[in-house]
């Protein structure tokens, strides 16, 4: 299954410019940490970089965030989670990650359809081919040129929430295990998905990501 896809419209006078770049995993694996580091790197290297927060961002964006998260929705079934952020997702894609991407400006992600596939598609039995066959009717565009998924055991993840937990945090244990295995073997299904060990230092995070984004966009060594 290919899960790549490249926007042609973009003059590329630098390998990040134009490019869609998502960092994803469990929670607690350190992605926003990750993400801002990972976007400064790209700006030393001479590229205009962005981010933005999925779901979110956007009014309507938000206004969905809101009820996935909150902790009163807490029978919200499964495939009512997948349509909520999918459209969230529609949203900030129209608005903000598609017009950044045709003004070849570099996007960094903090999650995309990765999350879905993983925690609705796996972990909440909804199916990950009907995450990603929804995700191509609603998307103009469905996978990154590269996703960096940051594999973290659920002991170290924990300890690193140390803040009230929203509605999907609340979960338990057996589904974030398997959400953390749905990340795994969404790796397995494509080879734009790279996996990085996030249960040791920043910094020996942060190598590892660059040196993954910098693979798949021709600027590894």
């Amino acid at each position: 299954m290919c899960l790549c896809g490249h926007l042609k419209d973009v003059e590329v006078t630098n390998r990040f410019d134009g490019k869609f770049i998502v960092l994803d995993g469990p929670d607690g694996c350190g992605k926003s940490t990750q993400a801002e580091l990972l976007a400064e790197h790209i700006r030393s290297n001479g590229s205009e970089v962005v981010g933005f927060r999925d779901p979110g961002t956007t009014v309507i964006g938000e206004k969905i965030r809101e009820i996935l998260l909150d902790v009163d929705h807490a029978g919200m079934a499964d495939n009512v989670e997948v349509l909520l952020y999918m459209a969230a997702r529609a949203q900030l894609w129209k608005e903000k990650i598609g017009p950044a991407l045709r003004e070849g400006k570099c996007v960094v992600m903090d999650r995309w359809i990765s999350s879905t596939c993983a925690y609705q598609g796996w972990a909440g039995g909804f199916g990950v081919k009907k995450v990603i066959k929804l995700g191509e009717d609603c998307l103009e565009r469905v996978w990154p040129d590269v996703t960096v998924v940051l594999d973290v055991d659920l002991e170290t993840a924990a300890g690193r929430m140390n803040r009230e937990l929203d509605r999907m945090e609340q979960k338990g244990q057996a589904y974030h295990m398997k959400v953390r295995e749905g990340f795994l073997e969404l790796a397995k299904m494509s080879d734009t998905v790279e996996v990085a060990d996030a249960s040791r230092t920043v910094e020996q995070v942060q190598a590892d990501v660059v040196i993954a984004v910098e693979k798949h966009l021709g600027g590894a060594k």
